[in-house]
């Protein structure tokens, strides 16, 4: 079976041909170096609009059903950055362990990064978790959440996917 996973770019920028998107194939690499099921990839590059970014989930969990849907972009302070919000209004849980070990994984080399909001949470079997706009932010993050995302998709009750050992995955033994 093959898994579908969701990447949304959020850049008022990219979308208007002013420079080109890095953080999809940022997140594209990420996960064709990490997952063994698999999988297909379905690509979104918005700008920062709320409803066009809640949109996108809606559509890449419901319709696409895409079990893991990753954002880049729109998490900062500024005004235009409402990927956060916009998430968070389509969500049915938000789990509050992704931001903060995100937050504090970039900290540890960067001091801005306590001015990051990502958030991650479910919508129905889809896990949907925010990230930074910086390709090397992005593999700094899903480095420090990817252990934990097999299980959480386990547990929402979407398809199997398994990663490499060296992700350090952690799944609860079979009764």
């Amino acid at each position: 079976m093959t898994v579908r996973c969701g990447l949304i770019a959020v850049s008022d920028r990219a979308t208007a041909g002013v420079y080109e998107d890095r953080g999809t194939p940022a997140m594209r690499e990420y996960l064709s170096r990490v997952i063994t099921t698999p999988f297909e990839v379905v690509e979104r590059l918005i700008p920062d609009e709320a409803n066009q970014i809640s949109a996108a989930i809606i559509e890449l969990a419901d319709v696409e059903g895409c079990c893991l849907i990753l954002t880049t972009g729109g998490t900062g302070p500024a005004p235009r950055d409402v990927t956060p919000e916009a998430t968070e209004a389509v969500l049915d849980r938000v789990i509050p362990g992704f931001g903060e070990l995100m937050r504090r994984i970039s900290h540890a080399i960067i001091p801005t990064a306590i001015l990051s909001r990502q958030l991650a949470g479910t919508r129905g079997s889809s896990l949907v978790i925010n990230l930074p706009g910086s390709p090397k932010a992005i593999a700094e993050c899903l480095d420090a959440v990817m252990p934990a995302v097999p299980d959480c998709i386990d547990l929402i009750n979407g398809p199997r996917i398994d990663v490499i050992a060296s992700v350090g995955a952690w799944r609860p033994p079979q009764s």
